[in-house]
């Protein structure tokens, strides 16, 4: 798997010099719809700065959706990512944009659901014990609830997207076991307890999509050792001027992203 890892960041790595240097598509023809569902983590969220007709949404030229178009071409995109998604708020705000046309659809999200913000915020300002006891309620609606959850929106995309290949890009482990995170460091325990809890809501949504029949992707083995607060991080620590990018992919994470969307696409 560390194989595979330096094979991934090193192609993240190139494809983020190829978008500074390109910044448009590789090729100009766009033939196959593709729709882009989301949170933060699809929009692109920590990639800044963003698009300022996405308001609130906070939608990045380059998140992994749009680098995925940007760098490959063939597509025609649909973004209706928005930060803060909730899985209601991509039933009623974002599922619209699907179709029988549609041929690709990414999606991230249950992290607003499973309280991923808050968790993190009590968890970095809070006790340990706050930290244990909310990460365990947050990993138990994980593991549990929002399994059913995502599966019935999956199966709702599926449903109006029939041709589509339906793509989910879990969440990553937050925090590496050592170093500094920036303006706040969470001790080795509250470190524990977030990351035990990323790994709940990704072993929920992986569960979600084997009931559901889509492609789950799981990024905690791609970006581990990259995790916020390790030496060379693709997940961003604290900064308290952009606080909310904190715990969102870094420009290489979200490349990381976009080139397992790519290698997972048909």
């Amino acid at each position: 798997m560390r194989k595979l890892t330096s094979v991934v960041v090193a192609a993240a790595m190139a494809l983020v010099a190829m978008e500074a240097v390109v910044g448009a598509p590789a090729r100009a023809a766009a033939t196959q719809e593709y729709v882009a569902l989301g949170d933060s983590y699809a929009s692109g969220v920590g990639a800044y700065p963003y698009d300022s007709a996405s308001g609130a949404c906070l939608r990045s030229p380059k998140s992994y959706p749009r680098m995925l178009v940007s760098s490959l071409g063939g597509y025609t995109l649909k973004d209706v990512t928005c930060s803060g998604a909730t899985m209601a708020d991509v039933r009623s705000k974002q599922l619209s944009a699907l179709s029988s046309k549609t041929a690709l659809v990414s999606i991230t999200v249950g992290g607003n659901d499973a309280q991923f913000s808050a968790v993190a915020t009590g968890c970095l300002t809070e006790s340990e014990w706050s930290c244990e006891v909310a990460t365990m309620y947050s990993s138990y609606y994980a593991r549990n609830q929002m399994v059913g959850e995502l599966a019935g929106l999956y199966t709702e995309i599926k449903r109006r997207a029939p041709k589509a290949k339906v793509v989910v890009l879990g969440y990553p482990r937050l925090v590496a076991p050592t170093g500094s995170c920036g303006a706040i460091s969470p001790s080795a325990a509250k470190r524990t307890f977030m990351n035990g809890n990323a790994d709940a809501v990704a072993e929920g949504t992986r569960a979600a999509a084997s009931r559901a029949g889509v492609t789950f992707v799981d990024m905690r083995p791609v970006l581990a050792g990259y995790e916020a607060c390790s030496p060379r991080p693709f997940i961003h620590g604290v900064n308290l001027t952009r606080l909310t990018e904190t715990f969102h992919p870094t420009l290489e994470g979200h490349a990381a992203y976009t080139f397992l969307l790519s290698a997972h696409r048909s």
